[in-house]
């Protein structure tokens, strides 16, 4: 979450922060430099692994839990250096046309957004294997690289006006009738009636978390053919601005946060057959309702109305008699801990909805 572009935080200094693509630190760019945290156990929830105060960071993106960071400086905007933590030294650095506004990575491709173009890069020499020129005005910067490298796909706003979704393969090469291998768009999914505000991949990079400007609705799709797998209804009439999208390690949950100081968690999963077929001899307006999820349980932050980010991570020290976590599931897996700009709130702020499945029937938004 680049802050930078907005002004940042002006009583913290606060330009920019982020998790890493497996949750297992959080990364925060300031006006005296930038840091690392360790969120891997409940222990070391706070753990400072990293610090670097020479210059005003405005972007800071670590590569899994790996030494290599891509840092773009305030002073520097269209400039950036990507880095080795423990050696203390600068692999390379590239600079750019207009202000670098978000940089996207995994283990295959780092990609660099611009207002209007898009870079994309081989992780392996840094070389630009491709650029989107003159993509529609894309003032935040918003995009989606899927973490996996084996379904590298990106995603971004397909128009300004409206919510479009362009799916990009940024690994596949096409040959064109003059013998050039090219990358190509792979599909456009409509999304939304309003622009885009958050777009989100799940860990494998096999669905999109997708949602708009009002705020009310968030759509998941399938990647690999554009079909709309889930709906998920945030509120009924109040319009807010969603903040983040994030799925939980096993694809199962959705977390959604916004300018409200309510996170909610969405459940993935299929609706009842009978109830689908009773719900389309009903009219569109009603069907609708009945098609949309509604949060499985909620976050209550102890502030509103102040930019945030949340994701799910596996703690270690959490033992299966803890209270106010969302979900277990086996042995083998760890309770998933919501974290909100990397705090956990008290579990009695948690509440788990077992009995509001569906929302109530009244007026639509649209979306």
């Amino acid at each position: 979450m680049n802050l930078a572009s907005q002004g940042g935080d002006p009583l913290s200094g606060l330009y920019f922060v982020n998790f890493n693509q497996d949750c297992s630190s959080l990364s925060v760019g300031t006006k005296k430099g930038y840091r690392l945290f360790s969120l891997n156990s409940v222990d070391d929830i706070d753990e400072e692994i990293h610090r670097n105060d020479k210059e005003e960071i405005c972007i800071v993106e670590r590569l899994f839990s790996s030494s290599l960071i891509a840092i773009v400086g305030l002073s520097s905007p269209r400039k950036l250096r990507v880095c080795h933590l423990k050696k203390g030294t600068e692999i390379c650095q590239n600079s750019y046309s207009n202000t670098i506004l978000s940089v996207k990575l995994n283990r295959s491709r780092l990609v660099v957004c611009l207002e209007e173009a898009i870079h994309i890069h081989s992780m392996r020499d840094m070389k630009v294997l491709h650029t989107i020129k003159d993509t529609p005005p894309n003032p935040t910067g918003l995009c989606a690289l899927s973490p996996h490298s084996d379904n590298c796909i990106l995603a971004y706003p397909g128009a300004s006006h409206a919510g479009e979704v362009q799916i990009f393969d940024t690994v596949t090469m096409v040959r064109t009738d003059f013998g050039v291998f090219i990358q190509q768009v792979k599909m456009m999914i409509p999304a939304h009636a309003g622009p885009l505000a958050a777009l989100s991949f799940d860990t494998p990079g096999k669905k999109l978390a997708t949602a708009s400007e009002k705020g009310t609705v968030i759509r998941v799709f399938n990647v690999a053919d554009g079909t709309k797998l889930f709906e998920f209804r945030r509120g009924m009439k109040r319009c807010v601005s969603i903040y983040s999208l994030a799925f939980s390690p096993d694809s199962l949950f959705l977390s959604a946060s916004s300018n409200t100081e309510t996170v909610h968690i969405f459940k993935l999963e299929q609706f009842s057959r009978v109830l689908t077929a009773s719900a389309s001899y009903l009219p569109t307006q009603v069907t609708e309702v009945f098609s949309q999820g509604r949060d499985f349980a909620t976050v209550h932050l102890p502030y509103g109305n102040v930019r945030n980010i949340c994701a799910f991570t596996v703690l270690d020290g959490l033992g299966d008699d803890k209270p106010g976590l969302p979900y277990s599931h086996g042995d083998s897996d760890r309770f998933r801990e919501l974290g909100a700009a990397a705090e956990q709130p008290p579990p009695s702020l948690l509440k788990i909805h077992d009995d509001d499945e569906f929302p109530p029937m009244g007026s639509q938004v649209a979306e």
